[in-house]
């Protein structure tokens, strides 16, 4: 029988080490290093081509660090060195959205910068493989070691975060077990990766489809609607926060602006939940099956249709839901709508632009198409959904696929289950 001993963070096999994190940092210069102080980096800094810049919305992949980036020349770059980052790095976020973990990608750039909220982790690759670590912060285990310091007042941060992340303990299989861990947990992120392609594969050729049918072939004779003549409700949410609720651990899911992507989908780990007592006093934003949703504050025009594996939701009051009279048209017809670039240019002609950028609902209810016949939109439709019905037969493969990953991947990490025999 194994035997097991206790650290800080729970259970792990006793022929196993923990090590602290600065015991397994490179031995080069800036191993461990935060970003530069914000007036270090300017908006006059950013360039159209140059050297990325790492900030929070890069972290929104499941793995490495992506996205839409700023950029900032070399001699820049240069002089913030200490901050640059390198394939194969883990990066860390201590300010804002806490907690969160990537890898820098292999071939994309040569070298990144972080931002002030964030810190870099170059490893000894002889001590400790990056993947394991990076996976290991992914766990409960490994994120309580990260917002352990949490700071409790102002803004989310982590409490003197260099000193936090140097002396934060890992557990430390052999180095041949943590790369058949890696192993295990990369094909699963592999098949995941490979279906979400296939999804943006299958979401282009959907608007392609939709733009050379009701858009280019697009006829006089075809009456124009508003968008509220083809919706039962155009709706925003309300935050809990607001009527002295508050989020919770598990429960129903609440659906946030940074809970959707740029290409149509939802990070689900950017979910908050709230209760079924909350949840009711909120039942009028509560959204449904193949409603339209829409970002309309700060990052205005991200869309999402609603599958049936979010569901039971609510969201908040920067998205904005429309329930589609479906005896009248598909809600996947204003999806593919609201994603062409005719749509997404009168968006900025009804953006108000305060404080925080916003779209107001009766903008949105008074944005025009033309209405195809009734032959027509049943043709060009029909095809259309075939594309979008094997994209959710992928998003449902994913979910599975993401929930085997979850449910392993603490039980690995802590040697509770293993790969090699030892007996």
């Amino acid at each position: 029988m194994r035997k097991f001993k206790e650290v800080e963070f729970g259970m792990i096999p006793e022929d196993w080490d923990v090590k602290k994190i600065i015991d397994l940092k490179s031995a080069e210069k800036s191993a461990i290093a935060m970003g530069p102080f914000g007036s270090n980096i300017k908006a006059e800094n950013f360039v159209a081509v140059g050297v990325p810049v790492i900030r929070g919305t890069n972290f929104n992949f499941d793995k490495y660090i992506g996205g839409e980036f700023v950029f900032l020349n070399d001699a820049k770059a240069d002089e913030l060195r200490g901050s640059n980052c390198r394939e194969g790095d883990l990066v860390f976020t201590h300010r804002g959205t806490i907690g969160q973990v990537a890898i820098i990608p292999k071939g994309k750039f040569s070298r990144y910068v972080i931002s002030q909220s964030g810190m870099k982790l170059t490893v000894d690759c002889e001590k400790v493989n990056n993947e394991f670590l990076f996976y290991f912060f992914k766990s409960k285990a490994g994120q309580y070691q990260l917002l352990k310091n949490e700071a409790q007042v102002g803004v989310p941060s982590i409490s003197n975060p260099l000193t936090t992340l140097k002396e934060l303990e890992v557990p430390l299989p052999p180095l041949f077990e943590q790369l058949q861990i890696v192993s295990i947990l990369n094909s699963l992120d592999d098949k995941i990766d490979l279906l979400q392609r296939q999804n943006k594969i299958l979401e282009q050729l959907a608007e392609t489809l939709f733009r050379q049918w009701f858009v280019e072939k697009a006829e006089e004779r075809w009456g124009t609607l508003k968008v509220k003549d083809v919706c039962t409700i155009i709706s925003k949410g309300t935050t809990p926060t607001t009527l002295g609720k508050t989020f919770t651990d598990s429960g129903i899911n609440f659906i946030k602006a940074e809970s959707l992507t740029d290409d149509g989908g939802f990070l689900i780990e950017k979910f908050s939940h709230i209760d079924e007592e909350t949840d009711e006093i909120l039942k009028r934003s509560r959204i449904s099956f193949q409603d339209i949703l829409i970002t309309i504050a700060g990052t205005i025009g991200r869309i999402a249709y609603v599958t049936q594996d979010i569901l039971p939701a609510n969201t908040n009051q920067a998205i904005a839901f429309m329930r589609v009279k479906k005896d009248l048209i598909h809600p996947y017809f204003i999806y593919c709508l609201f994603n062409t670039k005719e749509i997404r240019k009168d968006f900025e002609g009804r953006v108000v632009h305060a404080v925080q950028p916003n779209l107001s609902l009766g903008e949105i209810g008074d944005i025009e198409f033309r209405m195809p016949s009734p032959k027509i939109l049943k043709v060009g439709m029909e095809r259309i959904l075939t594309l979008f019905e094997k994209k959710e037969m992928n998003i449902n493969q994913i979910k599975s696929l993401i929930q085997l990953r979850d449910t392993i991947l603490p039980k690995l990490v802590r040697g509770e289950l293993r790969i090699q025999n030892n007996d």
